[in-house]
């Protein structure tokens, strides 16, 4: 069963129950009310009765009959009855012997007595006189209060019934309407796949516990997102990272036994392909532990380098391998061979640049990127522009997502993971990057970086 529909009909019993119990208690209430009220009527007729049979000496007993009859309104099934000292009828006959001796004792020991005989109700009194001591008992049937409860209780049963059915349809309004937000949780849940671990559910401006619930299950999902694309990631800049240095290897094993060389020639050969192999081995490291940490380790491995070398080394790389001009620029205050030391991680920086350099080539189909480096007391500023067509507003919020390629170059379309990578570790390293671009002219991306 439905949360929804266990609600509405936890409710339902809850209500029903209460009300119940309210018609009950305002039907027995009623009752006992009556059941006084006539009980009074009673108490008073047998007072009448006293005063009109032992007060009224002169007047004959027939007179007295006639003159109750007249006056006094009869009563359903009414009966009353007079005893004397001896508990003899007096004044009234009674043949049928409606009562006791035992019932007119206990009124005379008593003074007054109430009692039911089924539907019959009683009122007994002492009456001094005198004439003698007196046991005035009246009964009679309050027909009118039974067929007054009839009607109470056909009303209170078919009202409680139209009340039922009013709480069980508004219980299913309120739960489905208070449940409203978990739905669209629950449809939002459904359209989560493997491909659009980017999309939220909706939180809703309540903070009740489905507003809980939603932001819990986005933060899980940010992590679930992060995870899964830092799988990807890996996989990508791995075959990415490893191509390069397994590409020098491939063609400097071929170009060396492309003929006999001299020893010297392959000792060469081979110092550079350990060369290769190591860089293999610091990019595999670097990739590890930027996996194994969840983008959340990697400046416990830092080392002081000169940045310029490493640009000069991107440099070399890219004109090796791509053909592709990668210009350098050094602003005064950076000529300083000091003011370009930085204390980092460099396999992880290294992987970040040379993803954005990635870009600018692709992005402006490997026309020439300008790389302008500056360097202050504190903070090292790359800024890598590129001459490609720039990016539309409308893409900005998705620069630094996963997955999301803005390249307009089929033949140079990526997995869309190298700028978020380089915006994870340069926010892993404490750093800052943001971009600039102009449609038609370029776009350029700058990375601030603290030097210690």
């Amino acid at each position: 069963m439905k949360i929804k529909n266990r609600l509405a009909l936890y409710f339902t019993l809850i209500s029903a129950t209460m009300l119940l119990g309210t018609l009950g208690a305002i039907y027995f209430t009623f009752i006992k009310f009556l059941e006084s009220d006539f009980y009074d009527r009673l108490n008073d007729r047998a007072y009448i009765t006293a005063r009109l049979y032992l007060e009224a000496d002169e007047i004959s007993s027939d007179s007295l009959n006639k003159v109750r009859n007249q006056y006094l309104e009869t009563l359903h099934n009414e009966v009353v009855r007079i005893y004397n000292m001896s508990n003899d009828a007096a004044f009234i006959g009674d043949d049928q012997r409606y009562w006791t001796s035992d019932v007119i004792n206990e009124v005379r020991q008593r003074k007054k007595l109430k009692f039911k005989e089924g539907q019959r109700q009683v009122v007994g009194i002492f009456y001094k006189d005198n004439q003698g001591d007196f046991v005035i008992l009246a009964s009679a049937i309050d027909q009118s209060t039974l067929k007054r409860t009839e009607k109470l209780r056909k009303i209170m049963l078919v009202f409680f019934f139209i009340i039922l059915s009013i709480i069980l349809l508004s219980s299913r309004w309120v739960a489905n309407r208070i449940l409203r937000p978990l739905d669209l949780f629950i449809d939002d849940v459904k359209k989560i796949k493997s491909n659009n671990l980017d999309y939220r559910v909706q939180e809703g401006k309540n903070k009740d516990e489905i507003g809980l619930l939603a932001q819990d299950f986005n933060n899980l999902m940010e992590h679930l997102e992060q995870a899964f694309a830092l799988q990807k990631t890996f996989v990508s800049n791995a075959s990415h990272e490893l191509r390069t240095p397994i590409t020098s290897i491939l063609m400097s094993a071929e170009i060396t036994l492309s003929q006999p060389r001299t020893e010297e020639y392959y000792k060469a050969a081979l110092t550079s392909v350990i060369d290769d192999i190591e860089k293999m081995d610091h990019i595999i490291n670097g990739l590890l532990s930027l996996a194994q940490s969840d983008l959340e380790i990697g400046t416990d491995e830092q080392q002081e380098i000169r940045i310029d070398e490493m640009l000069w080394d991107l440099q070399k790389e890219w004109k090796r391998l791509h053909d592709a001009e990668l210009i350098l620029n050094f602003s005064e205050n950076s000529q300083n061979q000091e003011a370009l030391l930085i204390k980092t991680n460099p396999v992880l920086l290294q992987i970040a640049i040379n993803n954005i350099i990635a870009n600018a080539f692709k992005f402006s189909d490997f026309q020439s990127v300008h790389c302008t480096i500056s360097a202050s007391a504190d903070f090292i500023n790359i800024h890598i522009m590129d001459q490609g067509t720039g990016i539309e507003p409308s893409n900005y919020e998705q620069i630094f997502k996963p997955f999301q390629s803005l390249y307009t170059y089929k033949e140079h379309k990526g997995k869309g993971l190298g700028l978020y990578m380089a915006h994870k570790i340069i926010l892993l390293l404490k750093g800052e990057i943001s971009f600039n671009s102009v449609l038609g002219q370029g776009t350029t991306f700058s990375v601030k970086l603290p030097k210690f």
